[in-house]
Parts: structure tokens; sequence; C-alpha cells
């Protein structure tokens, strides 16, 4: 039995017995020789296709192998890189917003509260827009943090009129809640799952419910307090609301570090990578104003 390696196409005509082309002839001494021809007119497998043994197969391969390793971004995939870079420019835009409402502060006070309303229905309608495109929308994105840097803006400048330094308090919270949380993921202590995810998925939408609702009684008339239902009966069911409120927006931000980590690893399209700052920014931004109402409440009870 034949070698079964031989009769494959793997190999060239010379391994075929069939395919060979013989002739003799006879020497001058008088010698019968047998000549073999291949259909390759002599050249061997190797010159013909590129192997080792034909020097331009071989500078092809040395210039193969001595490419630098392409990125997961000249694949086209997400990396963590471009999640910060994207995220970064997403929080430009939030703080252009925030300027242009800080500038209307400083020229007119009267402008602020519109400014303020702007932001909150404007962000609010982006904000679920962006949430339920299957495929991110940079413009949208983008339009979405000018929305809350006016919101925060104006909310801020407000409060910082009536509460001075209240701004840089909330701020460097907030960014020590970010940078532990960043943290304990990185070392895998904390991670979102489904249970954590559904359980937040309730509590976010009831909370956004009292917000809506909270904000048509201080629209309409139907409270007096600052912060609305929130302080309306006690400053402390304002702390015990806006401590679960910080509760949420960290969840959110572990379950933004989640869904990133797990769109690297998988090698989604680089696109992706602006859907994974939509969500960082919804939630430092939601961070942010949580701690910045809990604060001043803290202070007026202090006053």
């Amino acid at each position: 039995m034949s070698n079964p390696i031989f009769n494959t196409q793997a190999f060239p005509d010379q391994f075929d017995e069939k395919k060979r082309q013989r002739s003799f002839t006879l020497n001058g001494q008088g010698q019968v020789t047998e000549n073999t021809q291949y259909p390759s007119q002599g050249q061997t497998y190797a010159q013909q296709h590129g192997m080792p043994g034909r020097q331009s197969g071989q500078d092809e391969l040395n210039q193969m192998y001595g490419q630098a390793s392409p990125s997961g971004e000249d694949m086209g995939r997400m990396t963590f890189d471009d999640v910060i870079r994207k995220t970064l420019i997403s929080f430009v835009v939030v703080m252009l917003g925030a300027g242009v409402s800080v500038t209307a502060g400083v020229a007119a006070s009267g402008l602020l509260f519109p400014l303020m309303l702007v932001g909150i229905f404007g962000g609010l309608i982006l904000g679920l827009v962006n949430a339920f495109k299957r495929e991110p929308n940079v413009a949208l994105i983008l339009a979405y943090s000018l929305t809350q840097g006016l919101f925060i803006g104006a909310f801020s400048f407000i409060l910082e009129m009536r509460f001075p330094g209240i701004v840089v308090q909330a701020v460097v919270a907030t960014l020590i809640v970010f940078g532990t949380i960043l943290a304990l993921f990185k070392s895998g202590k904390v991670r979102a799952s489904p249970k954590l995810t559904k359980m937040f998925m309730v509590a976010a939408t009831a909370y956004l419910i009292f917000c809506l609702v909270n904000l048509g009684f201080m629209l309409l008339g139907g409270t007096s307090s600052m912060f609305g239902l929130r302080t309306e009966f006690s400053p402390w069911i304002g702390l015990a609301i806006g401590a679960l409120a910080v509760l949420l927006a960290t969840y959110s931000l572990i379950m933004d570090f989640t869904n990133i980590d797990e769109g690297v690893k998988a090698g989604v399209a680089q696109r992706y990578g602006w859907s994974a700052a939509f969500g960082l920014t919804v939630s430092i931004v939601w961070l942010y104003i949580e701690i910045l109402r809990i604060i001043a409440i803290v202070r007026s009870m202090a006053d």
C-alpha cells in the first residue's frame, strides 16, 4: 500500500508516478540512459511556490515576521485606550455646556433656570434615545453631553452661590468614588452580576419616576422646599434618598466597567467605544449630581 500522503493534492507532481514523462537515450558508450521529465519543466516545488530554497520566498517570509503585531485599533476593534479617548471627548463637551451656563449665569442669573430645564428635558430625551439605539450615534451622544453640561453648570452655579466651595467638594468626592470603584474593579473584587443588574434596573426605574414626579411638583408649585419632596418633610428623608441614588450611580459605574471589559475581550467593533463613553458619562454625571445634592442638604442642616 502506498503512502496516503502522496496520494493527496498537497504535494507536487514529482510524487505522482503516472504524471512522469519517461524517455530513453543511447550515449556514446552504448549505454541506455533513462530521462524523466515533469510538467514543472525542471523547477522544484520549492522554486515554483516560493518555499524555503527560493530567495524571494525567504524575503517575503522575513518581511512578514518583521512586521509588528496589529493592535486592536488596527483591526478595528474597541480598546481601553479608545474608550478613554472617546470619554474624554464627551466630557470636554460636558464642560463646554457647563461653561455656557456659568457664563450666562454671570451675565444674567435669570437665564440659569431656563438653561437648567433645557438640560433636564434635553438630557432625558437624548439619554433615552441613545440608550435604546442599537448602533451608537456620535452626534446624539455628544448632544447629550452638551445638554448635561448645561444642566450641571446651571445647577452647580446656583448651589455655589448659596454654599460657597460646594462644587469643589462635590468634584473631589466624585473623583474619590470613581477611583475607588475603578481600583476595586481592576482588583477583581467587584463585578456586575445578572441578579444585581435586574435589581438595579427596577430600582433605577422607580427612582426615575420619583424624580419626574418631584420635578412636576416643583414646577407646579406643589412644594416650597429647595429639593422638592426630598426635603419637604425632613432633610433626613432627602439624605436617605440621596444615599440610595449614590449607590445606584455607583453600581451603574460597575456595570459600565464590566461591559467595557467584556467588550474589549470579545473584540467588538471600535464604534461601540462611543456607547461605552456614553455610559460612563451618564454614570459620572449622575454620581456628581447626587453627591452635590447631598452636600447641599447637609450644609443647609448645619446653617
